[in-house]
């Protein structure tokens, strides 16, 4: 009875290592090429500066991206806010990001993109970024690249 439960605990871990996830909602009003100004919100927990990675994505995309603790510019496009998580296994990784975008002014989620990668898939941070990001901006999920 044991030996199963060992069986059952390995795959189960195995299954979870290999875990690779993405999701993307844009609603039909939203337009990604017309926001030209965007201002990333700084998650007050997140010591790895992924708002910064946001922002240096945004800006590489021809957007005028800032990022800070405090509010919004009155004059931005749009608002963007993330939650990070880290997992450890050997090492810390990045293992889920979700970004959403948010209109200023009503605070309402114009677009939002989530991915998951788990131990055996994981992407550095950047990679992370972009592959949300590209999401967004496509508007649908792209298929990851085949392991080498």
């Amino acid at each position: 009875m044991k030996f199963h439960i060992l069986i059952l605990t390995a795959l189960t871990l195995l299954v979870t290592a290999c875990a690779n996830r993405q999701s993307v909602t844009v609603a039909p009003t939203t337009n990604m090429s017309a926001l030209k100004s965007i201002y990333v919100v700084h998650q007050p927990k997140d010591k790895d500066q992924i708002n910064v990675l946001i922002a240096d994505n945004l800006r590489m995309r021809g957007v005028t991206a800032t990022t800070g603790d405090g509010p919004a510019p009155a004059n931005v496009d749009a608002v963007i806010t993330y939650i990070d998580k880290w997992m450890w296994d050997i090492t810390m990784y990045l293992l889920q990001l979700t970004v959403t975008v948010r209109d200023p002014k009503t605070d309402y989620p114009m677009a939002s993109a989530n991915s998951l990668h788990g131990s055996l898939t994981r992407l550095s941070p950047t990679e992370m970024v972009a592959e949300t990001l590209n999401n967004i901006y496509n508007g649908k999920v792209t298929e990851p690249a085949p392991l080498k």
